[in-house]
């Protein structure tokens, strides 16, 4: 059975809740998206819960952010990944990309309920890191300059941390 996630902003206008079969807080990205619009300490965490499942109440509190990426070519897109926050406190929430319509990716630091202690982390998008940001990378941890191709499923499942 997964686990229910329940989460919420800073001031209490919006809370919601989804379930999750990967609720292991492991990945920290270091992406300038994440770190601008929802990091503290240099870097976002995001969990993996099924979109299905979400559950809002305050959605008229709700803002939606899609950032733009600066190509290696100098021309600039934007993301299709929909930033969920709060307008009244600006709690970066969860995002949501129509890539994968089945899924939503909660900000841990939105979470409320208590969340698991990873006992690897993975460290994602060390090129975009800030430079004054230090990372605490342990021996049993792993590190990306980019995205890893093993999906948050993936790596619960490899662990035998999947939840059903």
């Amino acid at each position: 059975m997964p686990i229910r996630l329940e989460g919420s902003c800073r001031c209490g206008a919006v809370r919601f809740a989804a379930d999750s079969h990967t609720p292991q807080p492991y990945q920290l990205c270091y992406c300038t998206i994440c770190r601008k619009t929802a990091g503290g300490g240099g870097f976002a965490i995001n969990i993996m819960a099924r979109e299905a499942s979400l559950s809002v109440k305050g959605r008229e509190a709700l803002g939606i952010f899609r950032a733009e990426i600066a190509e290696e070519d100098g021309h600039c897109r934007r993301s299709e990944g929909q930033r969920h926050f709060c307008t009244r406190c600006g709690t970066a929430l969860w995002l949501f990309d129509p890539r994968w319509p089945d899924l939503v990716h909660p900000h841990a630091s939105a979470i409320d309920t208590d969340l698991p202690v990873p006992a690897e982390r993975t460290h994602i998008m060390l090129r975009y890191k800030a430079s004054w940001v230090e990372p605490e990378i342990r021996d049993i941890d792993e590190t990306f300059d980019l995205y890893p191709e093993e999906s948050i499923e993936d790596w619960h499942r490899a662990r035998g941390l999947w939840i059903d």
